[in-house]
């Protein structure tokens, strides 16, 4: 349920920010696309190379507490926005989460269901977040 959540967030943010930098912020959308998803990739990846470090570290909860509150201002960052700026830092905030609690959240469904059934974890957990993030990104389109 949490990455089908996930991946909602991002469906939504990715199919109604390209028309608001667009039509609010007056740029040029193949522009604001490459800024907030460079953005978005480079905190993500870092996040990813981190995340397996600080959780063996400081524990997978806390990593995946620090992640969540991360992501907490997206929301209003994003509708309170008086520049394309606040936007893309939004979606650093974004990509920090996504680097934390993805990458944690995986490991810990393969610790429960073992090394014999770890495929099938990993297959749920991207199936359920990229099927609602597909089926966000429709829904905010549409409307």
């Amino acid at each position: 349920a949490i990455n089908a959540f996930v991946g909602g967030v991002v469906g939504v943010e990715r199919s109604t920010l390209a028309p608001l930098a667009e039509n609010d912020f007056h740029l040029a959308s193949s522009a604001a696309i490459l800024s907030f998803l460079i953005s978005f990739g480079l905190v993500k990846a870092a996040g990813n190379f981190i995340a397996g470090g600080l959780a063996d570290r400081f524990g997978r909860r806390t990593v995946l507490l620090v992640g969540w509150v991360a992501a907490l201002p997206v929301p209003l960052l994003i509708i309170l926005a008086p520049s394309w700026g606040w936007v893309v830092f939004a979606n650093v905030l974004l990509g920090l989460n996504q680097g934390l609690t993805w990458s944690t959240t995986v490991n810990m469904k393969i610790d429960l269901v073992g090394p014999r059934r770890r495929g099938f974890a990993l297959g749920l957990n991207e199936a359920s977040g990229y099927l609602a993030l597909s089926a966000a990104a429709a829904v905010a389109g549409f409307l």
